[in-house]
């Protein structure tokens, strides 16, 4: 992973609604939830759910596809598992590594 594309998919994590968005969907697994559903459990007007679902999508932290007349979202599961071999590439290999206590 680039490190533009990681700062890319952190940031739209680093925004509340957007990090329960993305945390509820990431409940949800790969069958995902419609948008409406979304926005009925975070209690979210459409617009700014779509907003949000916007900024995740660009981010490539989540995919939709339409099913009849809704449209469903879920987790990009590759994208998240490379985000986190980035972030923690080159861990505990002795640099900086403490037990906790110390």
């Amino acid at each position: 992973m680039e490190k533009q594309t990681a700062i890319g998919a952190l940031a739209a994590l680093a925004q509340e609604t957007r990090l329960d968005v993305f945390r509820l969907l990431v409940q949800a697994g790969h069958e995902g939830l419609p948008a409406g559903s979304v926005g009925e459990a975070l209690g979210l007007p459409s617009a700014t759910l779509s907003f949000h679902l916007k900024e995740l999508k660009s981010a490539g932290l989540i995919c939709c596809e339409r099913a009849g007349r809704s449209r469903i979202y879920s987790p990009d599961f590759d994208m998240v598992n490379d985000l986190l071999a980035f972030l923690s590439r080159n861990c505990c290999q002795g640099f900086g590594h403490r037990e906790k206590g110390e």
